[in-house]
């Protein structure tokens, strides 16, 4: 699932990028169980959310790993794309995204991105298809501008509602199946990205077999008078912690999945990214319904002539992470930069600190020895191949 995140003492609390300060902060349908759980509250994406709780971003990271945690997304944005024939807002969808929309098969949810006329990703989504409807999940703090950029290309043919009465969770670990089967034994036989209409603790959810973390799990929409309940429920079960924004951070960066904003964002193509196997063959150059999305030309143009740089895992020497922003060089006394650091911080599954950043395609290659410029002092990193920790997805 796409995440927006701000940076700070966990490697994500950077409030500026993610909407100013003193705007009056939003709550989801679980404010007042973080705080009965002891949450640290932080502003996030126009929201007040929990970086951590007691048990600190460490240990909320490690059980997620070995067990299942338990994450509050309700500040993302949930979609619903509606007309008299499903197969329309399909292809509506697709002059906006570079996605197979139209062969997405009901039951089954797809990765994707909205382009802009460079060829960058605006942001990035999740989009399901349930049947007579597409059910579309976009970034927190992009939620308004890609509300109004559908309205603006789809309606008046197809119906553009933003859901507001539903929370969203996400159950993620190698536990999550067996918990969740409590609820609904059928779960255990959901494949990775299927979805599927369930009764879990009494309320009608939404749910698909995808995540954040690299883990196996599921998330859940939900009605929104029926989120806390259900929250409840899950956390009763003994394998199940609360986990807050940082260690989701922390996961998903081990897990080489993109933070946009950070690791991909406007001025971002795909083919840097190494994003392009989301574009399908049918949206490619020679498919049936190549381009026909923002940036088409630049982009398929840039898919056969190749990156001239490339995002890459960067593995620091010692035990000091380089953060977001530090300067990437060749060596210690070269002048420019070849490259920059998106994401870092500590992985606590490799006990070491990893990153994620972009380099001159000609340095893309794992064991190239680098040095990274942390406060006056080129520091070695080595480019290491993605992703850290191999992914727990179901097959």
């Amino acid at each position: 699932m796409p995440v927006r995140s701000d940076k700070g003492n966990s490697g994500i609390l950077n409030t500026g990028k993610d909407g100013p300060l003193d705007e009056e902060l939003k709550h989801t349908p679980l404010y007042d169980l973080h705080v009965e759980l002891g949450a640290k509250m932080v502003p996030f994406a126009g929201y007040e959310m929990p970086v951590q709780y007691p048990a600190g971003v460490m240990a909320e990271h490690k059980h997620t790993r070995t067990k299942a945690g338990l994450f509050d997304v309700s500040h993302m944005g949930q979609v619903v794309l509606r007309a008299r024939d499903p197969d329309d807002a399909a292809l509506a969808l697709e002059t906006l995204v570079p996605v197979d929309v139209l062969g997405l098969a009901e039951g089954r949810q797809r990765y994707g991105y909205f382009t802009n006329e460079d060829g960058g990703i605006e942001d990035d989504l999740m989009i399901a298809n349930r049947g007579d409807h597409l059910f579309v999940v976009v970034n927190a703090a992009c939620k308004d501008a890609d509300l109004a950029r559908m309205r603006a290309a789809l309606e008046p043919e197809i119906t553009v509602k933003l859901i507001r009465n539903r929370g969203l969770l996400a159950l993620q670990g190698p536990a999550a199946v067996e918990v969740l089967a409590e609820h609904h034994p059928g779960v255990r036989d959901m494949r990775f990205m299927d979805v599927e209409t369930l009764p879990i603790a009494g309320a009608e959810c939404w749910v698909s077999r995808s995540g954040y973390t690299g883990e196996d799990g599921f998330e859940i929409s939900v009605p929104e008078a029926a989120t806390a309940d259900l929250a409840r429920a899950l956390l009763a079960h003994e394998d199940v912690n609360p986990i807050g924004l940082g260690a989701r951070d922390s996961l998903r960066l081990e897990a080489a999945l993109c933070l946009y904003g950070h690791d991909i964002d406007s001025a971002t193509s795909p083919v840097d990214a190494g994003l392009t196997w989301a574009i399908q063959k049918v949206r490619r150059e020679g498919g049936a319904r190549a381009g026909g999305f923002p940036g088409a030309e630049r982009l398929l143009t840039a898919m056969a002539e190749g990156p001239a740089r490339k995002r890459v895992g960067l593995l620091p020497d010692g035990r000091a992470p380089m953060r977001e922003g530090v300067q990437l060089f060749a060596s210690k006394e070269a002048d420019r930069p070849i490259g920059q650091v998106t994401s870092g911080g500590f992985g606590p599954t490799i006990g070491a600190p990893v990153a994620m950043g972009y380099v001159s395609a000609d340095l893309a290659v794992p064991g190239t020895a680098l040095f990274g410029d942390v406060r006056g002092k080129r520091l070695p990193v080595t480019v290491a191949t993605l992703p850290f920790v191999a992914p727990g997805f179901k097959r």
